[in-house]
C-alpha cells in the first residue's frame, strides 16, 4: 500500500472526513494519527461546549481502519468496521483533538485497531479510547492462489 496515496484518501477522497475536517499527522504501516481541529460545528453539549460524542466516534472509526488499512500489501485492498467500541472518558475541549491508532493484528479477512483520543500536550489524559474491527477485502484477481 502506498501511504501517500492513502494519506490523500483519508483527506481529501473521502467526502465524510472532509466535512469532519480529518487531518492527517502522521502515517506509517499499522499506525496512525489524524488530527481534528475544533469547530463549533462539532459541539454536541453547547453549555460545557463539549465535543459531540458522534464526532469522536466518526473519526475514532476512521483513523482505526486507516491504520489497518496501511499495515495491508495489497494496493486494491479495501477495509469496512465490523465492530467499534467506544469508551468515553472525559469530555472534548473546543480544540484541536489528536486520534492515535494502531493496528493490532491484522489476518486473512479482519483487522484489529486500537484507538487513543487526547488533546495535544495531554496525551495521558483521555478524551476516549476505541477498539475497532475491521473486514478486509482483497479483489480475487490480486489474490495469491
Amino acid at each position: 500500500m502506498d501511504l501517500s496515496i492513502l494519506r490523500q484518501v483519508a483527506e481529501e477522497l473521502i467526502p465524510f472526513n472532509k466535512v469532519l475536517g480529518i487531518r492527517v499527522e502522521t502515517m506509517e504501516r499499522g499506525a496512525v494519527t489524524f488530527s481534528l481541529p475544533f469547530r463549533d460545528e462539532l459541539i454536541g453539549d453547547p453549555l460545557k461546549r463539549a465535543l459531540h460524542g458522534g464526532v469522536i466516534s466518526a473519526v475514532s472509526d476512521a483513523a482505526g481502519g486507516f491504520a489497518v488499512w496501511s499495515a495491508l500489501e495489497h494496493a486494491e485492498a479495501r477495509v469496512s468496521t465490523v465492530d467499534l467500541r467506544i469508551d468515553y472518558l472525559r469530555p472534548g475541549r473546543p480544540e484541536t483533538v489528536l486520534f492515535s491508532a494502531s493496528m493490532t493484528r491484522v489476518g486473512g479477512r479482519l483487522g484489529w485497531a486500537d484507538v487513543r483520543v487526547y488533546h495535544p500536550g495531554a496525551e495521558r489524559d483521555l478524551v476516549a479510547t476505541a477498539r475497532g474491527v475491521y473486514a478486509i477485502k482483497v479483489p480475487k484477481h490480486t489474490r495469491a492462489e
